[in-house]
């Protein structure tokens, strides 16, 4: 069978992780209308026309192979209503393609509800088991001490504080870089 990230959908205890429709727009744009959400991230509030451009790049990314330079992101939503709570996603990193990386937001009325670290966690398991990467790594800014325990709650281990990089990534000098491979994780995953 030749598998698409199009039909993927992973269910965890209390959330739909899955690909983009058409229909998701306006909740979606919604969502990342809360500035508050982009403190540590190198993008902001969007233009409905920017976040349009924006969303039909998100579906067309699907076309994409998982052999190809890919950048996915998903919609996160609540399983027991269908509500739209955030984003998360795998793909290149800008400043280095063949690393892939694994990222995500969930919206500010969801916080303190770990939905981050199960989204998360599931997408990680999607990387290893479907998609077949040797390793994922994960960027935060230091202050970000929610996504640091949501990363360090995927097992990962810190490798080094990015620096150095060129200007036009300058926005990701100073982050920490996390990692872990896919025979790290088959190994957490086996003792847990």
């Amino acid at each position: 069978m030749n598998y698409s990230v199009k039909e993927m959908e992973i269910k965890t205890s209390r959330l739909i992780i899955r690909p983009y429709k058409n229909e998701d727009f306006f909740e979606c744009f919604e969502l990342m209308q809360e500035k508050k959400l982009f403190k540590y991230l190198d993008m902001s509030v969007m233009s409905l026309d920017e976040y349009k451009r924006l969303f039909n790049w998100l579906i067309e990314s699907y076309n994409v192979g998982f052999n190809e330079d890919f950048k996915y992101s998903f919609n996160i939503t609540l399983k027991d209503n269908g509500q739209h709570i955030g984003w998360c996603g795998i793909g290149g990193l800008d400043f280095d393609h063949a690393t892939k990386e694994i990222y995500y937001l969930i919206g500010k009325d969801y916080w303190g509800n770990d939905y981050a670290k199960e989204a998360a966690k599931a997408l990680l398991g999607y990387a290893f088991n479907v998609m077949n990467l040797n390793e994922i790594v994960a960027k935060v800014h230091p202050e970000n001490i929610a996504s640091k325990k949501v990363i360090e709650n995927m097992d990962m281990t810190y490798k080094y504080i990015l620096s150095g990089l060129a200007k036009e990534f300058n926005y990701s000098n100073g982050e920490l870089l996390y990692s872990i491979t896919k025979d790290d994780y088959y190994r957490v995953t086996k003792k847990n």
